[in-house]
């Protein structure tokens, strides 16, 4: 039987586990890559698919893609 409830249906398009864009600092040679964070932090993640100085979308502690590099803008209302 179908499972007919409209929230568990929408809840299963949203991948799991949280996205965030970091900037590829360093490949480490060793399968990882370090990862800077918005808030200057940096981190180790799995993969080295995308080269330093470019944008990464990081996911469960893993390199899932590249990012574009989009410009961004700040406003105060």
């Amino acid at each position: 039987m179908a499972n007919t409830n409209i929230c568990q249906q929408f809840k299963a398009l949203i991948p799991e586990g949280v996205s965030v864009v970091a900037t590829i600092t360093a490949n480490n040679g060793n399968g990882t890559s370090q990862a800077g964070l918005r808030d200057s932090s940096v981190i180790t993640v799995k993969r080295e698919s995308v080269t330093a100085r470019q944008k990464a979308f990081i996911q469960n502690g893993e390199i899932k893609d590249a990012a574009p590099e989009l410009v961004q803008y700040e406003e105060e209302v």
